[in-house]
């Protein structure tokens, strides 16, 4: 099984905090329960304008962390909600981001679809893969908590 996500870009709307429609809601609803009932819906929200949104920056190599508030300039850069799925396939993933509602509405929707990474993806080190499957490990038991 893949996981992606499905990034709806930010507008001018979702960054003044201004909700969607009712019948967009509604849409989203039936969208999402869709998934739900597929068995490939792994959560999905929105999220709040940059301007309540904090970035940490890493300036230089070893340097300290720095902490820059919102709000952010770049709103076709910025992410207004996201959607995660796990699916049999990146055909799949898009066949699903292809049934996704006009995200604001207007026709000027974007959704950016990304496959979810995990450590098997990314290194074959057995000590790092033991070690990300004690924190996946530790997190099972919280939620079972």
């Amino acid at each position: 099984m893949m996981r992606f996500m499905m990034m709806v870009r930010a507008n001018q709307d979702t960054e003044a905090g201004i909700p969607p429609s009712p019948e967009l809601i509604e849409a989203f609803m039936r969208y999402n329960e869709e998934l739900a009932r597929a068995g490939v819906l792994l959560a999905a929200d929105g999220l709040a304008p940059s301007s309540s949104g904090i970035r940490i920056a890493f300036p230089e190599p070893g340097g300290k962390p720095k902490v820059i508030d919102g709000p952010f300039t770049e709103a076709k850069e910025l992410i207004a909600g996201f959607t995660l799925i796990e699916v049999k396939s990146r055909e799949e993933a898009i066949e699903w981001a292809m049934r996704m509602p006009d995200p604001h509405g207007f026709g000027e929707g974007v959704i950016e679809l990304r496959q979810v990474m995990g450590a098997a993806d990314i290194t074959d080190d057995e000590e790092a893969l033991a070690k990300d499957a004690a924190v996946r490990e530790i997190v099972a038991r919280q939620k079972q908590s």
